[in-house]
């Protein structure tokens, strides 16, 4: 369940706006982050990467593909499918990092440091060394590569009944990309693998919906900045890529069963929405003109929503907001008072995501280690009380990350439209000053600061004109017509 909205830009032949480029690095200084690593960590990566320790067992047997965004290097996963009698078997092999992080090492403690890796426009700030991100431990074809292997049976129904993960050698024999994926299983020239992650796909989302968890399926909001002007579009995603989400979801939802069956372990959480959130979304939907029933409830609205509509995907980004407060929480002998990620409607645990967020690395060693039957490692046991903490404030740096290059970004759309008038609706108002607060606009989608000089009416129709947008600054303000 994704909360981050992608921004990506379309560049003219190829180059990104300087001025954008000087306002992503501007977002970085402020943040205190940077693309670069110190020496010594590229010197301990670099050795590493020449020396992974291998597990005996060689799965490069397995048929295995990854599935990505086109011109994606740090891949995590990689994906094989086959039947069993009338169920399935998911093959899920995942990048095994502690092949070449050891605790207390140089690499170890800078992916301390970050967290995670940001991402906003055509920026990007990675946990590790590229040379093991987007090299050494990127499951590339045609590569050798350790990894965790998950092995998740399931009935016919798509339930599963049984999960296995092992240390291994595994080999992906081709990189994917989402249209081509698409392509192939719409076309049905896609392996028996591919047909069934389709097949599979589509059973887990009905046990989602049956559940009462929802998965956002946030569109990509795609920034032109080759013209005169820049102009925004959404993308939707397809089919395959949320296919391909059930599956690290599914893999989430073992690992958070082995590890509450053990006491010990590392989840991700979220506790129920705050109904004043509920409201602000019903208030959102009106200013999108998108009809939501009062008796209807939040899961079975979002699923209704058409994501290649700008309005709707408007509609799906302001729904993050109910992934507010969502956390972490490390265990180790009783299991959490509230384990629960009310989004999912599940327990679960993120693992699925090593090269790209710390806590994976750890979550995906505790499962090994109760597989086998063996103590967990003693290193991840003493990182557990501190992890939660680094995860949940490297966590919020990547929200503020992605929220100053969003800003900047819709502050570059409007810059040339200050003095328009826009319909809207006052969706917030803040709780000191009922004279300030936030609007949402249709067109374009975006969501912005209003002021007025007198009270704003909350949950009205408003004309509103577009008093302020400041890309420098990366600042849009709107103030109240009449």
């Amino acid at each position: 369940m994704s909360s981050r909205r992608v921004v990506r830009i379309r560049p003219n032949d190829g180059a990104t706006p300087e001025e954008l480029r000087a306002g992503v690095a501007e977002i970085q200084a402020e943040l205190e982050v940077t693309p670069e690593f110190p020496p010594e960590v590229e010197r301990a990566a670099e050795a590493a990467a020449a020396h992974p320790r291998l597990s005996d067992l060689d799965r490069t047997d397995l048929e295995f593909v990854t599935i990505d965004p086109a011109g994606s290097t740090d891949l995590d996963q990689a994906l094989h499918l086959e039947r069993d009698g009338d169920g399935y078997v998911l093959h899920y092999a995942i990048a095994d990092v502690a092949a070449y992080v050891t605790p207390g090492d140089p690499v170890d403690l800078e992916t301390h440091r970050r967290g995670q890796t940001l991402y906003g426009a055509d920026s990007r700030v990675p946990l590790h060394p590229p040379v093991l991100s987007e090299g050494a431990a990127s499951l590339l074809p045609d590569q050798v590569r350790p990894a965790l292997l998950w092995t998740l049976r399931l009935d016919a129904d798509g339930a599963r009944t049984d999960v296995e993960v092992v240390r291994a050698k595994v080999r992906s024999r081709a990189q994917l990309d989402y249209p081509g994926a698409q392509a192939a299983i719409d076309d049905g020239t896609a392996s028996e693998s591919l047909q069934l992650l389709k097949e599979l796909g589509e059973l887990r989302l009905r046990r989602e919906a049956a559940r009462g968890g929802i998965s956002l399926p946030l569109p990509e909001q795609e920034v032109d900045t080759s013209g005169p002007h820049w102009e925004l579009e959404y993308r939707s995603l397809l089919p395959v890529e949320e296919w391909n989400a059930q599956m690290s979801l599914l893999t989430g939802f073992a690992a958070a069963a082995l590890m509450m069956y053990a006491r010990v372990g590392f989840l991700r959480t979220l506790p129920p929405p705050d109904p004043r959130d509920v409201k602000r979304l019903h208030r959102t939907a009106h200013a999108l003109g998108i009809d939501w029933p009062a008796e209807q409830l939040y899961p079975d609205f979002v699923r209704g929503l058409d994501a290649s509509k700008p309005t709707h995907a408007a509609m799906l980004a302001a729904s993050t907001r109910l992934l507010r407060g969502s956390g972490y929480v490390a265990f180790d002998g009783e299991t959490p008072a509230q384990p629960l990620h009310a989004g999912l409607n599940a327990e679960y645990a993120h693992v699925t995501a090593p090269l790209r967020r710390l806590g994976d690395r750890y979550a995906g060693e505790i499962c090994v280690a109760l597989c086998a039957g063996t103590e967990v490692p003693e290193w991840v046991r003493a990182a557990l009380p501190d992890l939660a903490h680094e995860m949940q404030t490297s966590s919020q740096k990547a929200g503020t990350y992605e929220r100053l290059v969003l800003d900047l970004v819709e502050a570059g759309l409007l810059r040339d439209r200050v003095g328009e008038v826009f319909p809207g609706v006052v969706v917030e108002v803040d709780e000191k000053d009922h004279r300030r607060g936030v609007v949402t606009v249709a067109d374009p989608a975006v969501e912005a600061r209003v002021v007025s000089g007198g009270e704003l009416p909350l949950g009205g129709e408003v004309q509103v004109r577009l008093t302020t947008a400041d890309v420098r600054a990366r600042r849009v303000e709107f103030t109240l017509e009449g």
